[in-house]
C-alpha cells in the first residue's frame, strides 16, 4: 500500500536483479496510489520483464508466494517478522487469493478506468464507496495506502463536486449517484446537482 520510498526500492534491487539473472519472474500488486511513486517506476524499468506489475484500490497486507511452495506474511505490526508458511492447503488457498486480485487489478502501464462521473477521480470514487460503508477517514486512507490529510481533502472534493453542505447530505449525495458500490459495479445515474448545471451522467 502506498507509495514505496525510494531507500526500500533500492535495499531490495540488488536482490531483484539477482533473481532476474537467474531466470526468475515476478508478479507485484500495488494500490492505485504507487502509480504516483517514481521511485517505483525507477525499479520497475530496471527489472525490465522479469516483473509484471498491477494495481487496485485496496491489497490485503503484505504476502510473498515462491512457486506456489512457500509463502511469507508478517508476523507483527511493524513488519519486523515474517511467518513462513509451507502447508500446502494454506499456500494454495493464499495464491488463489492471489490470483484472484490479480484478475481483478489493473496493468500498471494501463490507464485506471474513467468513473463516467465529470469531476470525480476514480480515487475520489473509491472513497466514495467506503464513505458509503460507513467508515472513519482514518479506516478509508489506511485501506486505500493514503495520508489521513490527502483522503480529506478528496473527500472536501466530493462535496464540493455533489453539492453536499455536511457528511450526511454527502452521504445522500453518494447513493444518488450510484457511488455507493465498488468502482464498476453500477453505471451512475443522472443526477442534478442543485444550483448547478448537471455534472453526472451514464
Amino acid at each position: 500500500g502506498g507509495i514505496r520510498r525510494e531507500h526500500e526500492l533500492s535495499e531490495g534491487l540488488h536482490r531483484a536483479l539477482a533473481l532476474r539473472g537467474r531466470g526468475v519472474r515476478m508478479r507485484d500488486l500495488y494500490t492505485h496510489v504507487a502509480r504516483h511513486g517514481q521511485g517505483l517506476l525507477n525499479y520497475l524499468e530496471l527489472m525490465g520483464d522479469a516483473v509484471e506489475a498491477r494495481t487496485l484500490d485496496e491489497v490485503i497486507d503484505r504476502l510473498i508466494l515462491f512457486d506456489r511452495t512457500v509463502a511469507f506474511v508478517p508476523a507483527n505490526a511493524d513488519r519486523t517478522m515474517a511467518l513462513e508458511l509451507r502447508h500446502p492447503a494454506l499456500v494454495e488457498y493464499l495464491v488463489t487469493v492471489f490470483e484472484r486480485l490479480w484478475r481483478l487489478a489493473i496493468p500498471l502501464t494501463a490507464p485506471l478506468p474513467d468513473t463516467g462521473i465529470e469531476g470525480i477521480s476514480h480515487r475520489e470514487r473509491s472513497i466514495a464507496a467506503l464513505l458509503a460503508e460507513g467508515h472513519q477517514d482514518a479506516v478509508i486512507a489506511e485501506r486505500l495506502g493514503i495520508s489521513v490529510r490527502t483522503c480529506r481533502a478528496h473527500i472536501a472534493r466530493l462535496s464540493e463536486t455533489l453539492g453536499a453542505a455536511s457528511r450526511t447530505q454527502l452521504g445522500v449525495r453518494i447513493a444518488q449517484a450510484g457511488l455507493d458500490g465498488p468502482p464498476g459495479t453500477a453505471e451512475a445515474p443522472a443526477v442534478t446537482v442543485p444550483g448547478r448545471e448537471s455534472r453526472i451522467a451514464r
